[in-house]
């Protein structure tokens, strides 16, 4: 009696669509695409096998994993009354970000322009005076968060070694803040901001060699005009929030590096 052989095309339909598609998944995980693009440890491609030691690496190849530490001291989690200052104006930031994207919609940095924009925005516009609000006293709280950050690292003790590089870099953040919120009170164009930034400019044109030439930068020219709004709109939403976002980066990295949270090592 002749033997029948199996037709490939039917033993291929034998196997089970799910595993076919699960092979397919594992030989595009290993394709050469795949490991041009991801690093070994990404969440996309499996690299290590799994182990104690493999668990650290995949940590520390993977931004998204890296967010968060793998192991938390116990004192970072205590409940106390200076609890996630700097969370807190991390958040206060991402707000700041989010509600200064919605009032750009609305707002024209130009001297004929500027304070109508705003009066539009605040009587005309959907939640307008809301978001507005929202913007000022999250810009408010920021600068407050941050200095209460920073009065707890030192009071606690915190700057020094091995976090003395990046106590700098909260001094940074902190004038970054600053500055942050001061180009923003020339915006809406009113007699308060007007002499506000006329007081400002005026201040940093008594400093020493090259104060006039500094004073003459910011305003654009010789007095308050059109150019000097334009200057600050461009540092209060472009400049300044780039330069922070890098700090800010840099601080997080030395935060994991440095032992995790603030407090004994």
């Amino acid at each position: 009696m002749a033997r029948r052989f199996a037709n490939p095309s039917e033993t291929k339909e034998r196997v089970p669509l799910k595993k076919r598609a699960l092979d397919a998944m594992d030989n595009f995980k290993g394709s050469q695409f795949m490991t041009s693009v991801f690093r070994p440890g990404s969440i996309f491609r499996k690299g290590y096998t799994d182990s104690p030691r493999n668990r650290s690496y995949v940590v520390m190849n993977s931004v998204l994993y890296h967010l968060h530490p793998v192991k938390v001291k116990r004192h970072a989690v205590k409940v106390s009354y200076t609890l996630c200052l700097g969370g807190l104006s991390f958040f206060l930031f991402i707000m700041l970000t989010v509600t200064g994207i919605f009032l750009m919609f609305f707002y024209r940095p130009t001297a004929a322009q500027a304070w109508n924009d705003i009066r539009t925005l605040q009587t005309s516009v959907t939640f307008g005076l809301l978001v507005r609000n929202m913007h000022r006293w999250a810009a408010h709280l920021m600068v407050l968060s941050v200095f209460l950050h920073m009065a707890r690292v030192f009071y606690h003790g915190a700057y020094k070694p091995p976090r003395e590089f990046n106590w700098v870099i909260g001094v940074i953040l902190l004038t970054l803040t600053l500055l942050l919120s001061f180009t923003g009170y020339l915006l809406p164009w009113d007699q308060l901001a007007l002499w506000a930034v006329t007081v400002g400019t005026n201040m940093m044109g008594y400093t020493p060699v090259f104060g006039q030439q500094v004073r003459f930068v910011l305003l654009g020219g010789v007095e308050i005009s059109t150019d000097t709004l334009l200057r600050w709109y461009v540092l209060h939403v472009l400049m300044f929030p780039f330069v922070i976002v890098i700090f800010m980066a840099v601080h997080f990295w030395r935060v994991r590096k440095d032992g995790g949270i603030s407090g004994p090592l």
